[in-house]
């Protein structure tokens, strides 16, 4: 008999879901999308204000796979076709190792925004919108996320999230650097345990 018998390895993710609790369309209650996650034997989760970001351990160790499972459970659940990104522990903390910003606890981190790709963008397209220019926003592209600073703030930005999957050609979900950080911080706690 293997180990593998006795001991499942369980994966710490961060999952983010777009389109939910906002502006009074897809409401989901954070009580019943928790409900749904454990019945889909999903372990230790966690949600963070009511918009969708999720922190759980799984023994299923693909993203893409956790991605769809959450999904359908969604559908079948409250009857929404919403986008799931699912992220690991690693990645996400790979994510905030990368960002350009550099002093995290800034003030300005108000202006900081983190777009989350759902795969890589074909290299073309990175290159082709890198060469644009917008007053008051900068962006740098990584393979997984475009990191925004925005200085009139994300309700007055041209970069949103809408703009990147047009450009990118890719879907993707944008969150500040605070929620970004707390996701961090839920997601170390859990991945300890």
């Amino acid at each position: 008999m293997s180990l593998s018998q006795y001991w499942t390895i369980m994966t710490t993710y961060i999952i983010l879901l777009r389109g939910i609790n906002v502006g009074g369309h897809k409401k989901v209650l954070m009580s019943n999308l928790r409900a749904m996650l454990h019945d889909l034997d999903f372990k230790m989760v966690r949600t963070y204000i009511q918009s969708g970001n999720i922190v759980l351990k799984s023994d299923v160790d693909s993203n893409t796979e956790v991605s769809q499972i959450i999904k359908e459970g969604i559908c079948d659940t409250f009857g929404y076709d919403v986008p799931v990104l699912a992220r690991t522990y690693i990645e996400w903390k790979k994510i905030m190792e990368q960002s350009p910003y550099d002093e995290p606890n800034d003030l300005k981190t108000k202006k900081w925004y983190y777009v989350l790709l759902q795969e890589t963008p074909k290299l073309a397209l990175i290159n082709s919108l890198q060469q644009e220019q917008f007053n008051n926003e900068r962006f740098i592209i990584s393979h997984s996320c475009v990191y925004l600073c925005t200085d009139q703030g994300y309700g007055k930005t041209k970069c949103d999230n809408n703009f990147f999957e047009k450009k990118l050609k890719v879907q993707a979900t944008t969150r500040n650097h605070r929620t970004m950080m707390k996701l961090l911080e839920m997601g170390e706690q859990i991945s300890k345990q």
